[in-house]
C-alpha cells in the first residue's frame, strides 16, 4: 500500500471517539457523540478504517485513547482538544487536520464548545484486527 493511500485511510480512522469503545474503571464516557464507519479495509491482521464522527454542541468525547495512531479532518464546527495534563493542545476548525498518537500514554479529551455540531473524518491506520479503536479512560485529574 502506498504512502498516500495509507495517509488517506489513516485520516478516515480518527473518528472512532465513541464507536467501538471499551469501558475502563472510573471511565469518563463521552456525551453527544456518534460515529459511522465509512470505509473499512483489512489487509492481513491490519485494518484501515475511516469514520465520520459527530459531536453535538456541548458534547464531549470523554477521556480516552486509541489503540493505533489516527488522523482527523474537521469538516464542520470547532473541536477543542485537551491532553492528559489538562492543557488545550489544539483548537481545530473546518479543514484542519489533527493527529492523535495511539496507546494508553496518549489519553485525550475533545469538546464541542460551539452551537453547531462538530463533524470530522477520522482515519485509523495500521490498526490491529480484533482490538478496539477507542478505550475509555479515567479523568487524569482535570477539573472538567
Amino acid at each position: 500500500m502506498g504512502r498516500t493511500s495509507r495517509c488517506l485511510l489513516t485520516a478516515a480512522a480518527v473518528v472512532g471517539l465513541s464507536a467501538t469503545a471499551v469501558p475502563a474503571a472510573n471511565a469518563t464516557p463521552g456525551s453527544g457523540v456518534s460515529g459511522v464507519t465509512i470505509l473499512q479495509k483489512t489487509i492481513g491482521d491490519t485494518e484501515y478504517i475511516v469514520q465520520r464522527v459527530t459531536i453535538q454542541p456541548g458534547g464531549t468525547s470523554g477521556w480516552h485513547y486509541h489503540t493505533s495512531d489516527a488522523f482527523g479532518i474537521v469538516e464542520q464546527g470547532e473541536l477543542v482538544h485537551y491532553s492528559s495534563d489538562c492543557a488545550v493542545d489544539g483548537v481545530y476548525r473546518q479543514g484542519q487536520v489533527m493527529r492523535e498518537r495511539g496507546g494508553p500514554d496518549s489519553v485525550h479529551f475533545g469538546r464541542n464548545p460551539g452551537s453547531t455540531p462538530v463533524v470530522m473524518l477520522a482515519f485509523y491506520y495500521e490498526h490491529k484486527v480484533g482490538t478496539p479503536l477507542t478505550v475509555d479512560a479515567p479523568n487524569p485529574g482535570c477539573d472538567f
